[in-house]
């Protein structure tokens, strides 16, 4: 009978080091400097412009490792500001306020869909369910 709590005991040691023990370090690799406004994202391009009009929005997440949601980026810092440009439609670009004074013009990509589904959270947490209940079925199955 003392095999019973030698199980369960082997059995929560692995899945919390399948889980929670990270096995590599994780970061993001961009494949361009970007700014997100209204779900969309704005890929930074080359191009200063100069003809400003409103203030649309500013940087509410920045990060260069970790993707968030919001009028997020991995460039520039939280408070940067957005604003239209004279002549186009914020659909096609936006301008983004730089340090210097400067607008530099951001082209609208697509849609941006972070957070849209089930979080990588939310399916960690599922999976770690799943997998307890499971060895609590077999364990009251077999033991």
């Amino acid at each position: 009978m003392r095999s019973k709590p030698l199980v369960a005991a082997t059995s929560l040691l692995v899945v919390f080091m399948i889980f929670y023990l990270p096995s590599q370090a994780l970061g993001t690799s961009w494949a361009y400097s970007f700014v997100v406004w209204d779900d969309h994202i704005y890929v930074i391009s080359d191009e200063y412009v100069t003809h400003i009009n409103d203030e649309i929005g500013h940087v509410t997440n920045y990060s260069d490792m970790e993707q968030y949601g919001g009028n997020f980026s991995n460039t520039y810092k939280k408070g940067t500001k957005y604003y239209s440009i004279q002549g186009i439609s914020t659909d096609v670009a936006i301008a983004v306020k730089e340090g210097n004074g400067k607008y530099r013009k951001a082209m609208r990509e697509g849609e941006y869909t972070y957070n849209k589904g089930v979080s990588a959270y939310a399916m960690s947490v599922l999976g770690t369910v799943a997998v307890l209940l499971i060895l609590f079925l077999v364990y009251t199955r077999f033991f």
